[in-house]
């Protein structure tokens, strides 16, 4: 099959929907696909972003350019198009619409079959009036839950009108399309409930067994000073208001009084970084967390996750919360809530422990798990065989066959 993707976010903008699209993508054309991706240019300084937030220096900002394209080392074409800047938003963009018309002739050349739209914003509207102009399906997928996000950014207005005005746009868009998809249960059955009832199927983004098959924890410790018989806790996602993150500060002053050389490390950058810091100065926690900001998918950030005893999460958002499985993948066992899409990762339990919504009983079962080497190794063996049956490869082939029931009915 021909399949173009559209989207407002990909790398270097580091975030799950960018994981998604490259997992995905990467394995519909190694099965003889032709995939073509259109996203945002961020830029030529992009490549250097990572590293500039990982040290605290600034980069300068680039002047967009009009379209190019380039393979990026990956397996598929990429157009990147010229994109906006958001203001008050420095990692983020937007598509130019005015910039994706002028495609429409060249891409009506490539005789795709359907495409597949990524994100709700300026890509949303541009792949619909592709697709109707291209004469082919189109279908998207709902990786966010915008009615949980709105009111942490947009803080002048009363919450409920913005969760309101959230659910009236999702139900509009989804109306849209001719079929939706969803990374979890739970998150079909929100948009149930907001009357969406567009064809839709659950399918998760899967997780890369050959590049959460290893990682080396002993030399993430060694960079950063860490011993190697310290007690350590690993959280990895964007740091944003709606992730919860605090809710584990709060958690590791409990943790704390039991296990007082613990050491939680956080990988990842966003908005609320700055907060969060300031929060873990004011609850005495100078000694107990170590911010490592972006790291880099060549054996950095797997290295991370091998380097704890266990990964510790708590989002209330999440669609499906993929690091949990990355995590698992690599033989981390987890201690996590179950709330929304993660439900469904940790379902059964395997490889984990679930922790109420409750800052007391998290702290619990985390030092459980730190005072345990035996259930450490249980549950880091149990990780590992529970994360195949969550390959990139089986879910990537749901996905086309998904594909075909639209494009052949």
């Amino acid at each position: 099959m021909r399949i173009l993707m559209i989207s407002d976010v990909y790398f270097p903008r580091i975030n799950g929907v960018s994981t998604s699209i490259q997992t995905f993508a990467t394995e519909f054309s190694e099965q003889g696909h032709q995939i073509t991706l259109i996203v945002p240019d961020y830029g030529p300084v992009a490549q250097q972003r990572s590293w500039a937030l990982r040290k605290g220096t600034s980069v300068p900002v680039a002047t967009p350019r009009t379209e190019h394209t380039d393979d990026e080392s990956e397996s598929f074409e990429i157009i990147r198009i010229a994109a906006r800047y958001i203001p008050l938003d420095t990692e983020d963009r937007l598509l130019r619409m005015g910039r994706i018309r002028p495609l429409t002739p060249r891409l009506a050349a490539q005789d795709y079959d359907l495409v597949h739209i990524q994100t709700p914003f300026i890509a949303h509207y541009a792949g619909v009036k592709l697709a109707r102009r291209l004469k082919i399906p189109v279908v998207e997928s709902y990786h966010t839950f915008f009615e949980q996000y709105v009111d942490k950014y947009i803080t002048w207005l009363p919450p409920s009108w913005l969760r309101l005005a959230a659910r009236r746009v999702s139900t509009a868009q989804c109306r849209n399309l001719d079929a939706l998809v969803v990374p979890s249960r739970a998150m079909q059955s929100v948009l149930e409930a907001y009357g969406v009832r567009t064809p839709t199927r659950v399918i998760p983004t899967g997780v890369k067994l050959e590049q959460f098959s290893q990682g080396d924890g002993g030399r993430f410790r060694r960079r950063y000073g860490i011993p190697t018989d310290r007690p350590v806790l690993i959280h990895i996602g964007r740091l944003a208001f709606e992730k919860n993150v605090d809710f584990l500060l709060r958690m590791l002053v409990r943790a704390k009084h039991t296990i007082p050389d613990v050491l939680l490390v956080i990988a990842g950058e966003g908005p609320a970084r700055r907060r969060l810091e300031a929060l873990g100065a004011e609850l005495g926690l100078h000694e107990q967390l170590l911010f490592v900001g972006y790291l880099s998918r060549d054996g950095e950030l797997e290295d991370c996750y091998r380097a704890g005893d266990g990964f510790i999460f708590a989002s209330r958002t999440e669609t499906q919360g993929l690091v949990l499985l990355e995590a698992m993948a690599l033989g981390v066992p987890v201690v996590s809530t179950a709330v929304m899409g993660t439900q469904e990762v940790l379902e059964g339990g395997e490889g984990c422990l679930i922790a109420a919504d409750d800052e007391a009983d998290f702290a619990a079962k985390t030092v459980r798990l730190l005072s345990d080497s035996n259930l450490r190794a249980r549950l880091g063996k149990r990780a590992r065989a529970y994360a195949q049956t969550w390959s990139a490869k089986i879910l990537a082939d749901r996905m086309l066959a998904f594909y075909r029931t639209l494009v052949f009915r």
